[in-house]
């Protein structure tokens, strides 16, 4: 098991800036895919993205491509998540999630999830 700490959710204007963050403990970082998922109150757990073990592979759900980036430090156990140009449909709770194997989008392949962050865009 690997422990998952988000951090760096907020209030933000829509056009506006964040970076979440996401901290591992546990299992060794560089041995897990790691991946964003969001939820709003009235959907279910959507996937955002994902990095490979490496962070040289990544794949983005079609509404952020062009607006998020995912990233990993695996000397820091560390992966993040730039949101830029947030939009009002970004609202949601965001988790950092990890997967002993890269490229799934489904939230039951992921078997460690964090405790979730919360992004609020106003308009």
């Amino acid at each position: 098991q690997v422990q998952l700490v988000e951090s760096g959710g907020g209030l933000v204007q829509a056009g506006g800036s964040l970076r979440l963050s996401c901290a591992a403990s546990g299992r060794t970082f560089s041995n897990y895919a790691m991946a964003w998922f969001r939820q709003s109150p009235r959907n279910e757990r959507e996937f955002v993205a994902v990095i490979s073990l490496t962070g040289a592979r990544t794949v983005y759900v079609d509404s952020v491509k062009g607006r998020f980036t995912i990233s990993r430090d695996n000397a820091k156990n560390t992966v993040d998540l730039q949101m830029n140009s947030l939009k009002p449909e970004d609202t949601a709770v965001y988790y950092c999630a990890a997967s002993p194997s890269y490229g799934y989008r489904a939230a039951d392949k992921y078997n460690n999830w964090g405790q979730g962050t919360q992004v609020t865009v106003s308009s």
